[in-house]
């Protein structure tokens, strides 16, 4: 299953970000859990994470993870095509590789939340292995086809979980451990945004 280093080798400078703007206002849960990882701080993560992914949360939080798909949606539109080969801001990987990786660990988050809440967790289920890069040659329409494929698989998976957030999750990610079905579900949006400020922030370098 993919996962994310949660900060990547290679930064580029903080930008102002219209679409994490804007997120704050169609996806305030997720902004308010991803501010911990953009101040560095994990433990934050884990706080606000509880706190907004508690007992009826998926419903909402499907819908709030459909804005953040939509913003990453506009950043693939938006970047010119000699921006895919560029270095995407995580370790040595590509654009392409970036947002890839993320279509990709979006969904595997949000399948193991709802694999736990209906108690068909695979006893030979595969760890986390977090830094798992995209294709590096991934077109922009794939891409773009792959988020929503991902978005389809949270929106199944939410009604899944729904009823069952705060049920046992046996997934353990080697960076933020172990947390709850409906946690899970938050926290793909939360890995969404690292990597969207990340790609943002290259994109403003390009105007």
């Amino acid at each position: 299953m993919h996962g994310c280093t949660t900060s990547g080798s290679l930064r580029y400078p903080r930008a102002v970000s219209s679409r994490l703007d804007a997120l704050a206002v169609s996806a305030p849960d997720v902004v308010a859990a991803w501010r911990g990882i953009d101040a560095g701080r994990l433990i934050e993560v884990r706080r606000e994470v509880r706190l907004r992914a508690g007992a009826g949360s998926s419903t909402f939080v499907a819908v709030q993870l459909g804005a953040v798909a939509a913003a990453l949606a506009s950043l693939v539109e938006a970047l010119p095509d000699a921006a895919f080969v560029m270095p995407g801001g995580e370790g040595d990987w590509n654009v392409a590789q970036a947002l890839g990786h993320d279509a990709e660990a979006r969904a595997g988050l949000a399948m193991a939340g709802a694999r736990a809440a209906s108690g068909r967790w695979p006893d030979d289920a595969p760890p986390v292995v977090p830094g798992i890069p995209g294709d590096a040659d991934i077109t922009r329409e794939a891409l773009l086809r792959r988020l929503t494929v991902s978005q389809r698989i949270v929106e199944r998976s939410a009604r899944t979980i729904a009823g069952h957030e705060t049920d046992r999750c046996p997934l353990v990610h080697p960076l933020v451990g172990r947390m709850r079905c409906g946690e899970w579900l938050l926290f793909a949006g939360v890995h969404d945004l690292m990597h969207l400020q990340q790609l943002e922030t290259l994109e403003a370098s390009l105007r």
